[in-house]
């Protein structure tokens, strides 16, 4: 008898210590990484706010040898596409006096002045919407930015119907979605959680149609022009990693000194016989020193 109550006591002792540790790791004591973003090193990011010093990158993105020139897009089987945009060709490389368009410029990782990384912060949201129109039944334009839960705005500007799909890397913390847009319909709003280069964009419906989405903590990031320039404004003192991406020649890195009140210019080069970058079934890189780390529920 005297051992079946040990038993019995040893066991309810066994279960309180269990239930005390279980109640700990879940509710016990509250992970201050669930109240306040993490930066890349583990550590609580802080709310970048501009202080005044702030400077500005500048540079241009140069094509060498000679472009490929657009191909003619059969757009015969969508007759409003077609009187649309009778003359429509391809947007693969768009360059001009070898100059080329719809790179993303980025800054990629780097360090402030005061020795924190870039990962180590965070920045306000946008309120702005950024719009991705479907027009002569292309998308337009062809390559955008937003920040993490940012607004897109997807208008369709055609006399025909599109659908929508967006395919973001399988595992990357951002959701795949596909979604038909009628003619003459309102506007379909969406957001994406986590940073990611580059989000590809097709239509099921036409499938010419193709454009590119980057998500970026931060708002240093810009398309090139039709002069193949660019412009980051607002960028804080430091040393970081600059990156071009271009959906046919892949991506290139430069280092950047950004001085205080300053204006530092990098310029990029690619080739134009150089290989192609597949984005078919994702985007081609998350970047993983920009964003925050999975939360473990209970």
């Amino acid at each position: 008898m005297m051992l079946k109550k040990r038993a019995r006591l040893w066991l309810a002792m066994t279960l309180t210590v269990s239930l005390l540790a279980l109640s700990f790791a879940c509710g016990g004591k509250k992970d201050t990484a669930e109240d306040n973003s993490s930066g890349d090193n583990g550590t609580t990011a802080k709310t970048f706010a501009p202080k005044g010093d702030e400077g500005t990158v500048t540079g241009k993105v140069n094509l060498t040898g000679t472009a490929p020139a657009p191909q003619p897009i059969d757009m015969s089987q969508d007759a409003n596409c077609k009187s649309k945009n009778p003359n429509a060709t391809t947007e693969t490389v768009v360059a001009k006096d070898g100059k080329l368009q719809n790179v993303f410029v980025y800054i990629k990782d780097g360090t402030l002045a005061d020795g924190s990384k870039i990962g180590d912060w965070t920045f306000k949201t946008p309120d702005t919407e950024v719009v991705l129109d479907q027009n002569g039944c292309h998308y337009v334009p062809h390559v955008i930015g937003l920040q993490p839960n940012q607004k897109l705005k997807v208008t369709n500007s055609d006399p025909t119907g599109h659908n929508i799909h967006v395919l973001p890397k399988s595992g990357g913390g951002n959701e795949e979605w596909n979604e038909s847009q009628p003619g003459g319909a309102g506007p379909i709003v969406k957001s994406f959680k986590r940073s990611e280069i580059l989000i590809p964009v097709k239509c099921n419906q036409h499938p010419w149609m193709k454009a590119y989405i980057g998500v970026i903590k931060h708002p240093f990031f810009a398309v090139t022009k039709d002069d193949g320039t660019f412009e980051l404004k607002g960028v804080p003192p430091g040393t970081y990693t600059l990156a071009a991406w271009h959906e046919k020649y892949g991506e290139k890195t430069a280092q950047v000194k950004v001085d205080a009140k300053g204006t530092a210019t990098t310029d990029f080069s690619f080739d134009a016989g150089g290989g192609t970058a597949s984005v078919e079934n994702g985007s081609l890189e998350v970047m993983p020193a920009m964003d925050l780390p999975m939360l473990m529920k209970h």
